[in-house]
């Protein structure tokens, strides 16, 4: 689409920005014609300086030509200190969706000399910040910041554009469309169940909401799980779910279709869908047919660049397969993928090439069917050979401004100066438009400006910024001075100076003096700057000297290059064949350049090595032990530095052990032959040969020293370890050392004896090293310091008269150091110094060889006292009844006289506010660590007077104490009454008596009293609330149930509130009359003797019972039991000779005052035999040795007894007969 002229400042969106070396606009951003009200899209410009003829086609053609330049040609770019139009250089996207959780931020940020200035419109009009309160733009930028939290978002929606303008000229910004976005809801439906027969092709709209930006759509069930699609079963482009045949395993209830709005973090639901699949008759079998796209053939646009999806559903049965196919050529395959098991075809960045007529085939066993879809491929406008280009022009000079853009159809171009249309600009007769070029000739000093370039069609357009910069300005080279060039021998070098200047500087190189000219053949100077060296040599290596000169003035720039020799593997890693459970070495010796540092890795078959200890990587080489199979493999070196590499491979093959007789593994055998070579002052070369390792490889070798200089003989230290595989170790050494070496081998078995020691190896002393750690000052007293140290031990000593050259002096004072010298000592006192002052302080080891490196500085003080000062402005604020805050000001430090601990508070209860008397409780305090000017006191007593005071305390002690104060406690609410006692408990009334609560905790305002009856399940009954005065210590209670127990919780009241009950219970008197059966039977004669009879009778039962079970005859018991059927007995078990329970049998109820059985009333069984009589005679049952089995039961009193006894039963004492039905009750 082409845009008027007269609106071209407000649809115009720019994002322009400089570079040094290259375009910044590699990639075009495009738009459909009237997306977002059809405003124009625009990407960056880039920067150049051209030099120009008179305008003519040979000027044209240079100008192309210094374009199409090679990529070491680069632009200049404009030094910020110097005059230049804006360029914006940050922007906001052009497509700004709100988020809703955040203010709305609109960048634009632009540079320029002087720095612009920014404006903005909304909607084609002038934004007027200052009506809009809830708008702001941040100091020194453009950048618009919505604070939408006072008002909605959608408000602010809209087109933007950011305007920056200076006196040189005016850039603008894209069109930046902010949007809200939307997620309407589903509309309402109901929706029927679908009832399909088996085999049936079925599509399941989904129709979501149209929302901002559109939604995503899925398909899932109840349970939120993703619905399985297949060959069978699939998504179309706009969201419907196909079948092409339905199964019976496709009933369900919950087909439901989800629309997702990213934006707005929310998921939209439709109403589930519910299919049943019937299976009432086969469905033939059919050829395929498309269910989308309908018909044989269809068309389809696609922009250039863009993404072309395709799609063709068929339904048939059984399932038809998809394919696709260009007619007219071949699918771009590193372009085309397909989708959705092969349903759609999507092509991205598509090109004009992609045109064409493209088919879908649906194909089944039964036959086929196809459908052509024909895509037309159209562009919108894209640049040519990149964006228009800065100008940067002396006075006097020509330039070219060039719009080179092509799309389809053919775009139509518009220019603008400063954002208004080129044709209502100032005119200039420097400048003439020529279509999609401007021709600048002999350009003078104020035409500076920035040009607008729009190029568009119907189906979008491109937008840039270029500024002409109209500059007198002498050369100068922005390339560090002194810059060190490295590069490998062999290779090309590129040596830059990086310039500026207007007129455009010639650039000339020297190498050492200017009297030194460059060979053609092996250098090559660029348009910007860069010199390269094709092929550089060890004699290319020196400084070089970049001249840059024009009109104005001469500037020169010096750097330095420096050829190093390559990294070249010497010995390679070679192919090794070894046997699982050994040990295999891989060597890589490697030749480096001297001042480059290398890196060694090793990687196995491309990857990183395993992590594994059997795997040790040396300088040279790399040691794998105890090899398995998955070792085996290409096991590749590569050496690095900072300029190059190289690397080499060898593989790993791992073979079975070959079959041994067994073998018996013990501790390896000590190394021998040590040797002591390449001696040095500090280090020295130990060489040994290993002893018999006994079938067990050796895992590693342990060195170890003995220093008979400083230690008794035989007192042996670690020094190193090195692996297996060596036999050579490099040891460092300490000076002043009289060494004896020696070397134990260690396998899986354990470790050998040691070797024999080498000779001795003396190192000479020297300096010491180190110096000692740990320095610490701090005073003991007031007016002292005390210095100390971790000593060096005799190995650090480094030499003979180690002493300690102690150090100090006040922090801050700028003084000289105070210098002790202390010796066998860890510790230095300096005395009369003033309290707690900072002080620097330092160690130095000497010895008779000279002084350790100057040692680093520590800090100290010297000692505290105590504080001199309390602190000030000392308030309390009570924040309730028990808690209050103390306020103060802090104590300077320099009246801390010490390290601050912290701050104390002192604090105790004066009185009640209801009691004068004073309470005399104990101090508290209340310990605040740190430097605080505040604390809480807790648990305070309400309604009490408080006294307090703050005192600083440092390590030495307290400080004295700030002035006594005072604050009240408000009223809380009270304690418990002090005591809740019952009197004069009666049949219906009863009277309570209490004492005030201890801790009132304010004025008592009375009390409350309630009550509820309890039952025997101790479940409460109906409450009762009583409201008492606070002059009150008793009260009667009346009309009270009799014989009932009562719970009772009382509590008192302040203004605050009631507080916590105490509680008590009791019962009102029982009822005369049953209260008058309620006797203790265990205290009543009759009761007493009873028992004991009991007692022998049932000795004398268990007698007869042992007798009878050792005799083992025949007894008559049938006839002895007949003739004694007294109801009162009961059956005798004869397994553990013992009785069961007594029970009044003639009306089947206890007696009164008695207690009723826990089992009831026992029947007896007419089978049971009585040992009434028991003696001789009668049929009895017998086991096979001729032992009775009966059961046995002893005879009860008699009935006239038991009437005798229910006789009396009104009489005070009880019957004995319920006397033993109470006891059977418990038994």
């Amino acid at each position: 689409m082409r845009l008027p002229l007269w609106g071209f400042m407000i649809l115009t969106g720019i994002k322009c920005e400089s570079a040094r070396t290259c375009p910044l606009d590699h990639v075009t951003e495009q738009g459909e014609a009237g997306l977002f009200g059809g405003r124009p899209r625009c990407r960056t410009l880039m920067m150049e300086r051209r030099m120009g003829e008179p305008h003519s086609l040979p000027l044209l053609l240079l100008v192309v030509g210094a374009v199409l330049l090679g990529p070491l040609v680069s632009t200049l770019d404009v030094p910020l200190d110097l005059p230049q139009p804006p360029t914006i250089t940050h922007q906001s996207p052009k497509d700004y969706i709100i988020d809703p959780r955040e203010n709305i931020v609109i960048h634009c940020e632009a540079k320029g000399k002087p720095h612009p200035s920014f404006s903005w419109t909304r909607n084609g009009t002038h934004f007027d910040l200052e009506q809009h309160p809830n708008v702001h733009m941040r100091a020194h930028s453009g950048t618009l910041v919505v604070d939408i939290s006072r008002e909605r978002a959608e408000h602010y929606e809209g087109a933007y554009q950011c305007t920056a303008r200076n006196k040189h000229g005016t850039a603008v910004s894209n069109d930046i469309m902010v949007r809200q976005p939307r997620s309407p809801l589903w509309s309402k439906e109901k929706i029927k169940p679908i009832v399909i027969q088996e085999g049936v092709s079925l599509v399941l709209p989904c129709r979501p909401p149209a929302g901002f930006p559109p939604p995503i759509v899925f398909w899932m069930d109840n349970n939120f799980q993703r619905l399985p699609q297949s060959n069978r079963v699939s998504q179309s482009l706009n969201g419907d779910l196909y079948f092409s045949n339905v199964l019976h395993e496709d009933s369900r209830s919950d087909y439901i279709c989800y629309a997702r709005f990213p934006h707005t973090q929310t998921i939209q639901q439709k109403q589930p869908i519910a299919v049943k699949v019937l299976n009432q008759e086969p469905v033939d079998e059919r050829k395929p047919t498309f269910l989308i796209p309908s018909g044989p053939s269809r068309s389809k646009m696609v922009l250039r660049g863009q993404v072309l999806e395709m799609e063709c559903i068929a339904e048939g049965l059984p399932t038809p397969d998809i394919s696709w196919a260009k007619v007219s050529g071949e699918l771009p395959t590193m372009r085309a993928s397909f989708l959705h098991h092969q349903k759609i075809l999507r092509i991205v960045n598509v090109s004009e090439a992609d045109a064409g007529n493209y088919r879908c085939t649906a194909r089944n066993r039964l036959g086929s069917v196809h459908h052509t879809i024909q895509v037309t491929v159209k562009a919108a406008p894209y640049w040519i050979s990149g964006a228009p280009r800065n100008l940067v022009l002396a006075p006097g000079e020509n330039g070219v401004l060039m719009c080179r853009a092509s799309g389809t159809p053919k775009p139509g171009i518009q220019w603008a100066m400063n954002g208004v249309p080129i044709e209502y600009a100032p005119k200039d007769p420097s400048r003439k438009v020529e279509d999609d070029t401007i021709i600048f000739t002999d350009v003078q000093t104020g035409s500076s400006a920035v040009y607008q370039c729009n190029v568009s069609n119907q189906h979008g357009y491109l937008l840039a910024n270029a500024f002409v910069n109209v500059l007198s300005e002498p050369p100068r080279v922005l390339t560090p001075a002194n810059k060190v060039y490295q590069v490998i021998k062999n290779h090309r070098a590129l040596l830059e100076c990086t310039y500026f200047g207007s007129p455009i500087p010639k650039i000339t190189w020297f190498k050492e003096s200017r009297s030194g000219t460059l060979d053609a053949e092996t250098h090559k100077e660029h348009d910007n700057g860069t010199l390269e060296i094709r092929v550089a040599q060890p004699r290319n290596s020196g400084k070089y000297t970049c001249v840059a000169r024009n009109s104005l003035g001469i500037y020169e720039n010096h750097v330095h290059l420096e050829v190093k020799e390559p990294t070249r593997i010497l010995r390679q890693p070679e192919y090794r064949v070894v046997q699982r459970g050994r040990s295999v070495v891989f060597e890589c010796k490697v030749k480096h350049d001297p001042s480059l540092t290398p890196t060694m890795t090793w990687l196995k078959d491309n990857g990183e090595l395993p992590d594994d200890e059997r795997f040790v990587v040396d300088a040279d080489s790399l040691t794998i032990g105890d090899v398995t199979e998955s070792d085996a493999g290409v096991y590749t070196c590569i050496m690095n530095t900072t300029l190059d590499h190289d690397s080499a491979s060898a593989e790993l093959t791992v073979v079975e052990a070959t079959p041994t007789p067994a073998v018996v593994n013990e501790r390896p055998e000590p190394p021998t032959d040590l040797e002591l070579t390449d001696h040095k002052k500090r280090s020295v070369q130990l060489t040994w040969i290993p002893g018999d390792e006994h079938n067990s490889p050796i895992q590693k070798f342990v060195i170890q020293y003995e220093d008979s200089l400083h230690h008794h003989r035989g007192h042996w230290h670690n020094l190193t370890e090195v692996p297996g595989t060596k036999t050579t170790a490099h040891l460092k050494l300490s000076p002043y050392v009289h060494y004896n070496f020696r070397v134990l081998a260690i396998n899986s078995m354990g470790v050998s004896r040691p070797s024999f020691p080498s000779k001795m190896y003396k190192t000479e002393p020297s300096a010491p090293d180190e110096n000692p750690t740990d320095v610490h000052g701090f005073g003991t007293e007031h007016d002292n310091l005390v210095i100390s140290w971790k000593p060096l031990s005799g190995l650090q000593a480094n030499g003979p008269g180690l002493h300690y050259r102690v150090m100090w002096r006040q922090k801050m004072m700028d003084s000289e150091w105070i210098v002790a010298t202390v010796a066998n000592n860890s510790k230095f006192v300096v005395s009369r110094t003033p309290t707690f002052v900072p002080y620097e302080l330092k160690v130095q080891a000497v010895n008779d060889y000279g002084a350790a490196p100057e040692p680093a500085v520590a800090y100290g003080h010297s000692g505290e006292d105590l504080p001199v000062a309390a602190p000030e402005s000392v308030q309390a604020y009570v924040l309730n009844s028990t808690l209050a805050e103390i306020h103060w000001e802090p104590v300077t430090q320099k009246l801390i006289r010490g390290y601050l601990k912290g701050y104390k508070v002192y604090y105790w209860r004066e009185r009640s506010l209801h009691k004068h008397n004073p309470h005399h409780t104990e101090k508290q305090i209340l310990t605040f660590s740190g430097n605080h000017s505040k604390g809480k006191l807790p648990g305070l007593h309400p309604f009490s007077l408080y006294s307090f005071n703050v005192r600083v305390f440092n390590g030495k002690g307290e400080g004295p104490p700030s002035r006594n104060q005072q604050f009240e406690t408000p009223e809380g609410v009270p304690g418990a009454p002090s005591s809740l006692t019952v009197t004069n408990p009666n049949l219906d009334s009863l009277s309570l008596e209490w004492n005030p609560p201890r801790d009132q905790n304010g004025l008592l305002t009375g009390y409350t009293l309630k009550y509820h009856p309890v039952n025997n399940s101790n479940e409460l009954g109906p409450e009762e609330e009583l409201a008492l005065a606070a002059n009150e210590t008793s009260v009667t209670l009346l009309n009270l149930k009799y014989s009932t127990r009562y719970k009772f919780y009382l509590n008192a009241k302040t203004r605050k509130g009631p507080g916590p009950a105490v509680t008590q219970e009791a019962v009102t008197i029982v009822d005369e009359a049953v209260a008058s059966r309620q006797v203790d039977i265990a205290t009543q004669g009759w009761f007493i003797g009873l028992m004991c009879a009991i007692a022998l009778l049932i000795l004398i039962l268990l007698i007869i019972c042992f007798i009878q079970r050792n005799k083992g005859g025949k007894y008559p018991v049938k006839e002895k039991e007949d003739a004694h059927t007294d109801p009162e007995f009961q059956p005798m078990k004869d397994e553990d000779c013992t009785f069961g329970e007594y029970s009044d049998n003639e009306d089947h109820k206890p007696l009164k005052g008695s207690r009723t059985p826990s089992s009831g009333t026992v029947k007896r069984d007419d089978s049971d035999d009585s040992l009434v009589d028991y003696g001789e005679g009668g049929d009895g049952q017998f086991n096979e040795d001729g032992s009775f089995i009966g059961q046995y039961s002893g005879k009860s009193v008699s009935r006239d007894t038991a009437a005798a006894a229910e006789g009396h039963e009104s009489s005070e004492a009880p019957s004995p007969i319920n006397a033993m039905n109470s006891l059977n009750s418990f038994v």
